[in-house]
């Protein structure tokens, strides 16, 4: 998970928050070339006899428009863009703010809908139906209210406000002078945030109660944590900073701690006073007011497809079956295996429950301090990055790191979660970890998990597209869970040809992740469409994974709590798989996976829809090129 997808669901309307942000290294080819791989099957030159100037400098004009205004609404994602120009600005949150943006929306909607596409080049017809694509589906996404929905277990104006300073660049006193203006407007921020919320009360869209019990508790958290963690950029201030301008920073960041405590005081007694208790106490999606459709649309969004939750489903169990037999097999050749002659003539489900219990309760699987997890972590990743030239031809020249996952939201946080760098504003990507609860976070995750959080998963493809030329603004960071999240489950089966998975464990912990993203397909379908309650969508990710307790209940409750997400991530994950198949058949000795993996990768995020008539055009180019 990539914790920049918060923008874009910010964007879509299907939750908000205050403070969410968020070439060519092989045989050359030159930049219309690779462009050629973004086009409709017309060729070139019939493109350009029909593309018109008029046309062209509209298309040009609104995208501009739209990519300041961008800028404008969300000055904290801009700012972690490079653009500083309300460095000092927050998001507004406030029910007139939403609406204001979303009809905002509809206008470049209906201006983009009134420029020819015929008349435009094969390369702006693609942008001109992304960019469609991203305002209709954040136009027909508002009407179901998400927006009034602005937290969750895991994420809020709670946490967001703690790690401010985290978030941030500080390299001059403009910087400084910044935060505190930010800091100056949190305590409004949360006021609004409130006032959202209550109208969610009024209309009724209000989350399940077992998603946000936790919330409560958290903001208490925060509240302890806040002093420190807001007063942390200043602890260390650059030496160009005079100390008439320290001692002033210091003494107005102290004035604004006391008013957003006092204001995460009022919504601590609102949340458990007022909320909570009218927080609803069914799970699915289909539950709320057009349920159903709102469901296909967050599976239209997340999945960049139009299949139903009934294809989702099946397509769940077929995997599910499929990975439980390579399990079986990874199974047999452990020590575990070969300890006990009788458990090879075990029935295979009792087989597998007695090897999941011993993953689960034998120590040599865990680590015995949150600094040995980190350690470990960070030495699977330098592991990891020496075998990424064998398999891509461009790498990201941004950095990454490996941090913990804030204590105080770390009892009902995700195991991992990746928060993008800045190649802008010179701040490396970060790989958080989870180090709550040891015994829950077995060692044999550890490969897999870099593989999809750092590289060459979410930080790869994340930080690639930050770094493109030639591709305009909005298409780095489109909306696309079944690419981003895809791309990153596929990253994950890449361990297999770096030989990171010898080790039958190991193996065991790549197909266990494998299997999770497959349960996903069906408790998530089971929960939101078909009435499936809890219990059982817990029940059925611990007969099939080897996933702890806690994480398995604190992933199904993210899936609960947003609905379709958890679908991208297998869907997008076996269209790149089918396209590399695809690749291969076509090529044979011809295919090249460095040139193959660039291909996927340099047009920044795509729907699959799209991202397969670029490898398509790529295989013919391909194909060519070594005739």
């Amino acid at each position: 998970m990539h914790t920049s997808t918060r923008f874009h669901a910010t964007l879509a309307c299907v939750r908000s928050s205050a403070l969410s942000i968020a070439l060519l290294g092989f045989v050359p080819i030159t930049l219309a070339e690779e462009h050629v791989f973004a086009t409709t099957p017309t060729s070139v030159a019939q493109a350009a006899a029909t593309v018109d100037a008029d046309a062209t400098a509209r298309f040009e004009a609104l995208v501009a428009e739209y990519d300041g205004w961008r800028r404008t609404v969300y000055p904290e994602w801009a700012l972690r863009k490079g653009y500083e120009e309300r460095a000092g600005e927050l998001t507004d949150v406030s029910i007139a703010g939403v609406h204001k943006r979303q009809a905002q929306i509809g206008l470049f909607l209906e201006e983009l809908r009134a420029i020819p596409r015929e008349k435009l080049s094969a390369r702006d017809r693609l942008d001109a139906d992304l960019l469609e694509r991203e305002l209709r589906l954040s136009v027909n996404g508002h009407r179901f209210g998400g927006w009034m929905i602005p937290i969750d277990g895991r994420w809020g104006i709670h946490t967001e406000i703690v790690q401010m300073g985290d978030l941030a660049t500080f390299a001059d006193l403009d910087d400084y002078e910044a935060y505190s203006k930010r800091l100056s407007g949190v305590p409004g921020t949360i006021l609004d945030t409130i006032t959202v919320m209550r109208r969610g009360l009024e209309e009724g869209v209000v989350p399940p109660s077992v998603t946000v019990v936790q919330v409560a508790a958290q903001i208490r958290a925060a509240r302890v944590s806040l002093p420190d963690q807001l007063r942390k950029p200043l602890t260390v201030m650059p030496k160009s900073i005079s100390d008439a301008d320290r001692t002033r920073l210091r003494a107005e960041v102290e004035r604004w701690l006391d008013p957003i405590d006092s204001a995460l005081t009022e919504f601590e007694l609102f949340f458990t006073s007022e909320y909570l208790p009218k927080c609803r106490a069914s799970i699915g999606a289909s539950d709320m007011k057009d349920g159903a459709a709102w469901y296909a649309h967050q599976l239209e969004v997340h999945t960049t497809t139009s299949m139903s939750p009934e294809e989702i489903h099946k397509t769940g169990l077929a995997e599910v079956a499929r990975i439980r037999a390579e399990m079986l097999a990874v199974i047999a050749r452990t020590d575990w295996f070969a300890a006990d002659p009788a458990r090879a003539a075990m029935p295979d489900g009792d087989r597998f429950a007695a090897f999941i219990r011993y993953l689960r309760t034998d120590p040599r699987f865990y680590c015995k301090t949150p600094e040995e997890l980190l350690t470990r972590y960070r030495e699977v990743c330098k592991r990891i990055d020496p075998k990424l030239p064998a398999l891509f031809g461009r790498l990201p020249r941004l950095t990454y790191g490996v941090r913990e996952i804030p204590r105080f939201m770390a009892p009902t946080q995700t195991t991992a979660y990746y928060q993008p760098g800045s190649p802008q504003r010179g701040e490396p990507g970060w790989f958080y970890a989870n180090t709550y609860a040891l015994d829950q976070r077995p060692t044999y995750e550890f490969i897999p998990l870099s593989l999809h959080e750092a590289v060459p998963g979410h930080h790869f493809q994340i930080a690639l597209a930050q770094e493109l030329e030639g591709v305009r603004e909005f298409r780095k960071d489109l909306d696309s869970t079944a690419f981003t999240e895809g791309w990153a489950l596929y990253a994950e089966r890449l361990g297999i040809e770096m030989g990171f998975f010898e080790d039958p464990y190991d193996d065991f912990g790549r197909l266990l992740y494998e299997m999770w993203r497959s349960c996903r397909l069906v408790v998530d379908t089971g929960m939101h469409a078909f009435g499936w309650p809890r219990e059982r969508a817990i029940a059925f990710m611990q007969e099939n994974t080897a996933l702890s307790e806690l994480n398995i209940v604190n992933e199904v409750d993210r899936y609960i709590s947003w609905p379709g997400q958890a679908c991208g991530y297998k869907i997008g994950e076996l269209v790149i798989r089918r396209l590399r198949a695809k690749a291969e058949s076509a090529l044979g000795a011809r295919f090249d996976i460095r040139r193959f993996h660039d291909a996927v990768l340099l047009e920044g995020p795509l729907p699959l829809d799209v991202l397969e008539r670029n490898i398509d055009a790529w295989i013919a180019a391909e194909a060519k090129r070594a005739s």
